[in-house]
């Protein structure tokens, strides 16, 4: 057997959606490529003609077919290709098609088919090839330059929030596109062809003068953020991973795309109580969304992601790495005494999962109601031991999965 044989496509369902993921993104930095070089009067077409598809006056002007990590060699291909020179839809004699790859192939020469049609390689600069953790900058760079030929001063902070704004559109019109064909009956081509999306609009948006709130742009990029590290994940530990992590770090993916921006804003506190939101590093993602995929227990998408037990408390997991019980005790009661926020939402979600520990430890605290953190008369009534505290419970993933495991009441 070949190498070339023996390179396997990965499971479908993980390929499908790993590559589902990849095409909104190179559907974005085609189409802000034609914006960057003046093209305003096309429309892009998600999952219909192709992956992907331009259309201009109603008429299709190039089909593009994206595939994410399948091989590094140009044999591994041969289908997805053949299928490109089709003649079929709105693709005729003469369309110009593109295939995009996100790893180097051994051979990039344009592919003709037996309909007579030829595809080309999509290029990249110099490349014909650009990896998911590529080209969100190569798009940011579009987005600059876009900017800076309207004369409007931008940064990077700025460009930042345009590209998570725009993402956010394409994916959303993706997935409705997807849920129209799979929920709603739509077929596959009337779903397609009825959400198209304007480049005029595109450039519409990337130009508003995008007032925001600090709080707004951290929630967002949060959201980007997320979204690309389990992207990037799912794309490097697609060979090893199971389908049972698979399947929440894809179920954790679609909930933060579809969490509203002021949602995500309690999912930021929640994932490191301890400390003020303003942002989350990216150790802090990696952590968080670690403890989701390798807990036993399946988590509950609803508003924060959390679990529940036999009576019906909540759990939470978070992003903590405790190194001593004591410090992070301090740390988070300071933080509720400065932080209304936190201390409202700690009524609710005392039960915190911790990324890393050595064990489970709990506290009281002296506030007694979610409202009155700065009421001297509450702290002089918990020291009476006339009114019961706030307790929170800093758990271990082992000891929290002992106790939702467990059918019996304690």
């Amino acid at each position: 057997m070949s190498q070339e044989d023996d390179e396997k496509y990965p499971a479908s369902a993980i390929s499908s959606w790993s590559g589902f993921v990849y095409q909104g993104k190179i559907a974005l930095y085609h189409s802000l490529k034609l914006i960057d070089d003046g093209d305003l009067d096309f429309e892009l077409q998600l999952d219909s003609s192709d992956d992907f598809a331009i259309y201009k006056d109603g008429k299709l002007h190039t089909a593009h077919q994206v595939k994410a990590k399948i091989s590094k060699y140009r044999s591994g291909y041969t289908t997805a290709l053949e299928q490109s020179t089709s003649i079929e839809y709105d693709k005729i004699k003469g369309t110009p098609r593109y295939f995009h790859v996100s790893v180097k192939l051994d051979n990039t020469d344009d592919y003709k088919g037996t309909s007579g049609e030829t595809v080309k390689f999509y290029r990249y600069g110099d490349n014909f090839h650009c990896g998911l953790g590529e080209i969100e900058g190569l798009t940011k760079s579009l987005i600059r330059k876009i900017c800076e030929k309207q004369s409007i001063t931008v940064s990077d902070k700025l460009i930042n929030f345009n590209y998570c704004l725009l993402s956010e559109k394409i994916s959303t019109k993706a997935i409705h596109n997807h849920k129209l064909n799979q929920v709603g009956g739509f077929s596959e081509n009337k779903a397609a062809y009825e959400g198209r999306i304007n480049a005029r609009d595109m450039l519409k948006e990337l130009l508003a003068e995008n007032p925001y709130q600090d709080r707004d742009y951290y929630a967002v990029e949060l959201k980007a953020r997320l979204q690309t590290h389990l992207e990037e994940r799912l794309d490097q530990a697609l060979p090893t991973m199971s389908d049972a992590t698979y399947e929440r770090a894809r179920r954790l993916c679609e909930h933060i795309r579809e969490t509203s921006p002021n949602e995500l804003q309690i999912l930021c506190q929640m994932m490191k109580p301890s400390e003020r939101f303003q942002d989350v590093q990216t150790n802090d993602i990696r952590r968080y969304t670690k403890l989701i995929q390798a807990i036993s227990v399946e988590p509950i998408f609803n508003h924060l992601p959390h679990y529940l037990d036999t009576e019906n408390r909540f759990y939470v997991p978070t992003a903590l790495d405790v190194d001593e019980n004591e410090e992070c005790e301090a740390d988070m009661i300071n933080e509720m005494k400065n932080n209304g926020d936190l201390l409202r939402l700690l009524f609710e979600y005392n039960h915190l999962i911790a990324s890393k520990a050595d064990s489970s430890f709990t506290f009281n605290t002296k506030f007694t109601n979610s409202d009155d953190f700065d009421d001297k008369q509450a702290t002089e009534k918990l020291e009476s031991n006339i009114t019961r505290s706030l307790c929170i419970s800093v758990m271990t993933k082992d000891d929290a999965e002992a106790r939702l495991n467990d059918k019996t009441t304690y």
